[in-house]
Order: C-alpha cells, then sequence, then structure tokens
C-alpha cells in the first residue's frame, strides 16, 4: 500500500488520477440527472420505478468518487469541470426522443465508457482500480434494460432496425468522444501512453484498445438482439 500511495508524490501520475476520477463523478452525476428525467418517458410505474434505482445507483457512485477525490486532497468540482463542455455535448447531440432510445442509449453509452474506463484502470494503484471497477459494475441494472429493450423488439419488429440505426450513431458519437477525451487531456495521454517508470499501453496498445471497443460494442449489439 505504501508503493502504491507513493506514486502519489508524482505530479503526473496524481493529476492524471484526478482526471480519471473527475471524468467518472460528472459522468455518473450526469447519468443520474438524465436517467431521473428519462423515468418521466417509461411507460408503466414499474418502469419508472426501475429507472429511478438506476438513477440512485448512478448517485451513489458519483458519491463515492467524489469522497475519493476529496481524500487524494482535490476539490471534486474543479476535477470535474475540464469535462463539463464535452460530456454535455455529446448528449446533447445524441438526446433520446423516446423512451426505448433512452434505454438504447444507456446501455451503448454507459457499455463503451466503462470498457474505456475499465482499459484505463489497469495503469492506475490498486485502491483507485477497485473504486473504478467498483463503479462500472453493472450486473442486475442492466438486465431490465436488455429486457424492456428486447420485448419491444419482439413485439415490433420495425422497432429493432431503427433502434439499431440509433445505436450505431450513438457508437460513432461515443468512440469519438473517448478519443477526444483522451487526446485533449494531457494527464490521460501520460497515464496510457506511460512513462519510464509508470508503463502504460504505448500508441499500438491505444489504438487496439479502440478496436475491442469496437467489438465490446457489437457483443452487446447482439445481446439486445439489434444487428450491428
Amino acid at each position: 500500500m505504501e508503493q502504491q500511495e507513493d506514486r502519489f508524490t508524482d505530479p503526473a501520475y496524481r493529476a492524471a488520477v484526478v482526471d480519471l476520477l473527475g471524468t467518472l463523478a460528472y459522468g455518473e452525476l450526469s447519468a443520474f440527472i438524465r436517467l431521473s428525467t428519462d423515468a418521466d418517458l417509461a411507460p408503466r410505474l414499474s418502469a419508472k420505478a426501475d429507472m429511478a434505482a438506476l438513477a440512485a445507483t448512478e448517485f451513489g457512485h458519483y458519491d463515492r468518487l467524489r469522497a475519493r477525490i476529496v481524500e487524494i486532497g482535490a476539490d471534486p468540482e474543479q476535477a470535474m469541470v475540464p469535462f463539463v463542455e464535452a460530456l454535455d455535448a455529446f448528449h446533447e447531440r445524441t438526446k433520446p426522443s423516446t423512451w426505448l432510445e433512452g434505454l438504447v442509449k444507456f446501455y451503448v453509452g454507459d457499455g463503451i465508457a466503462s470498457d474505456f474506463y475499465r482499459e484505463i484502470s489497469a495503469y492506475v494503484d490498486d485502491e483507485t482500480r477497485d473504486l473504478v471497477l467498483g463503479t462500472l459494475e453493472a450486473g442486475q441494472r442492466m438486465q431490465f434494460v436488455l429486457q424492456e429493450v428486447r420485448q419491444a423488439i419482439s413485439e415490433d419488429p420495425i422497432q429493432g432496425s431503427r433502434l439499431a440505426l440509433w445505436a450505431r450513431r450513438l457508437v460513432g458519437e461515443a468512440l469519438s468522444q473517448g478519443q477526444r477525451v483522451a487526446a485533449d487531456r494531457d494527464s490521460f495521454s501520460t497515464l496510457l501512453s506511460g512513462t519510464d517508470e509508470h508503463p502504460g499501453m504505448g500508441l499500438v496498445g491505444i489504438v487496439s484498445m479502440f478496436s475491442r471497443l469496437t467489438e465490446q460494442h457489437t457483443r452487446r449489439m447482439a445481446e439486445m438482439g439489434l444487428s450491428a
């Protein structure tokens, strides 16, 4: 543990972790807000309750991330601010118009983001990695989304074609967003590319990572019953 904590004496590494936790925290906070709003589109009370439960989970994740940012001596708001404009722009460009589009966006967008941060977590200290992986744990909260989308497609196959097109748009926007975040923040670039003391995945590894993100998206599409 002492060796792990010593990494925070490196300003570049500390900045990278603050950025990682900051972007995750704002992602979880904005997910809470969006899910709370999307619950109004739910066709049944039980679905509204399920959406509220998803929102509550996202806020719980945000609260744990905020606490860790404070613990390592950073300000949570300052840690999140650099990512507000980019993430808000992504959500503005991909605003769902229906209940099902909102579910697919949550499943696709959350999935790609989770894969991205899971890859990055391999290059941070154990405590930060455990927090990140715990935040990304989907488990049963995704089963509700899968069930709703699959049921809708079985009742109306044409709906499946429309949602597949929507999901393809989402993955393009999400991957572009991830590339922009990784490129725009020097701390992220350092974490991914690595340093002499703390090797990262390197440039070739970064290209391979985005290929893996696309493959994982294809798998999720199949799980929903949509063609990639």
